[in-house]
């Protein structure tokens, strides 16, 4: 058996979720924030056999897409106040981040 840790974007999250539940797999969605941008995400954990792992890496790659992003980045002091005038800076978003763990035991209640 086979632990998928999945942390998404928001604003992919919801495709995700419908594309794994049409497909017949569960998983247990935990709210997180996180990256550079400190944007929220979702961290997806999906437990599978291990002849399942392609296919859901296969679901969440089809419903997840990279965007670019223009964002102001603020420099870390603003001494003094008004003299820095942020430049925005273009930033890829969305995607997922996927890890694979093998499980010692699974048990279910």
């Amino acid at each position: 058996m086979k632990l998928i840790i999945a942390v998404i974007h928001d604003k992919d999250q919801r495709h995700v979720q419908d594309s794994l539940l049409e497909s017949g797999f569960q998983f247990t969605n935990v709210a997180s924030t996180g990256g550079f941008l400190r944007e929220g995400n979702v961290t997806l954990m999906i437990g599978v056999d291990e002849d399942q792992v392609d296919q859901i890496v296969d679901l969440i790659r089809e419903s997840c897409q990279t965007r670019e992003q223009y964002v102001n980045v603020m420099p870390p002091t603003m001494e003094p106040v008004g003299t820095v005038i942020p430049s925005p800076v273009k930033v890829v978003v969305g995607g997922a981040i996927l890890f694979v763990l093998d499980v010692e035991r699974f048990e279910k209640f």
